[in-house]
């Protein structure tokens, strides 16, 4: 399975079926999402290839005694309503062949924060009813890459009005997500690891968020043992080049009789630099009669290539 399947696996076991406004909140979600449509006029058609998705919708329907018919088209599940009873939803409506929030549910968090240090209770159940609505566009219309390969979480709703409500929501949740909209999708993605694991959590899917904790992490410390060894490569190139050149000097110095006018302290270090090709400045440092530190080395070198180009 995909990785997103793995999630609405998850999903489809969250236990709130109890909690009436969880299920309405969740129900809502999915109504709203991108794989919904409204079909004459009335009545909604979800459709998907997850079993367990159609499954969670399906109880979530029978749940608010709304009735409802599952088919199978090839690979696609679809749950057509017999008769949608709109004020079982109170929170939605249809216009235009499309379902549309009220102004109501888009109001309902402004009214609550209102009282919110008059009735707590009344605010965290709010809250836990828009984290099971978030659930419910996820589990409608959401996706999720193999984080192995790249981090992308994107969930789809039906038209522009819903869009920017759920990217409120998401943001009042501390979760910063960009929007795309085409002419037949509109939707939110993310595309940062942490971003992604904190909407996992926040719609409840815990063991997949210590899943993608647990990729991300490896993910990251590949990442930086790649760095290191890239930078000790580097280094060791620049390394090879700068002994190169350097032996280039002393042989050119040794060919033109330069080499034995020079002082004994760049005498030695030359000799020394050609008998050790591959050590560092410091190990040849050592190597002198009196030990001089990597930067007095340097000078010593450098000033035997001034010398072999004729500065």
């Amino acid at each position: 399975m995909s990785f997103s399947s793995d999630i609405k696996q998850e999903l489809n076991k969250t236990n709130s079926l109890a909690n009436k406004e969880n299920v309405k909140f969740e129900l809502i979600g999915y109504v709203i999402s991108g794989n919904t449509t409204v079909i004459k006029g009335k009545n909604l058609r979800f459709s998907t290839e997850s079993d367990y998705n159609i499954n969670r919708f399906s109880k979530l329907l029978s749940n608010l005694d709304i009735h409802h018919d599952i088919d199978i088209s090839g690979k696609t599940f679809n749950i057509v309503t017999k008769a949608l009873d709109i004020s079982k939803l109170e929170f939605l409506e249809i216009r235009d062949n499309a379902v549309f929030l009220k102004p109501e549910f888009e109001d309902i968090k402004a009214s609550s924060s209102k009282d919110m240090q008059k009735d707590t209770q009344k605010n965290t159940r709010l809250e836990e009813n828009m984290k099971a609505f978030i659930r419910g566009t996820f589990m409608g219309a959401g996706s999720i890459n193999n984080p192995e390969n790249s981090y992308h979480l994107e969930i789809a709703v039906s038209n522009e009005e819903n869009l920017s409500f759920l990217k409120k929501q998401l943001e009042d949740f501390d979760i910063h997500v960009k929007t795309l909209i085409t002419i037949n999708k509109f939707s939110v993605y993310l595309k940062e690891g942490e971003e992604i694991s904190k909407l996992l959590a926040l719609i409840g899917a815990n063991k997949a968020v210590m899943q993608f904790e647990d990729i991300r992490i490896q993910k990251e410390m590949r990442g930086k043992v790649n760095r290191i060894v890239n930078c000790e490569t580097a280094n060791l190139n620049k390394t090879i080049n700068a002994a190169i050149e350097q032996i280039a000097a002393i042989k050119k110095l040794q060919k033109d009789g330069r080499f034995s006018k020079l002082d004994d302290n760049l005498k030695e270090i030359a000799m020394l630099r050609v008998e050790n090709p591959d050590m560092s400045l410091v190990e040849l440092g050592k190597l002198l009669k009196e030990p001089v530190g990597k930067s007095g080395v340097n000078y010593r070198l450098k000033k035997i290539v001034e010398i072999a180009n004729g500065k």
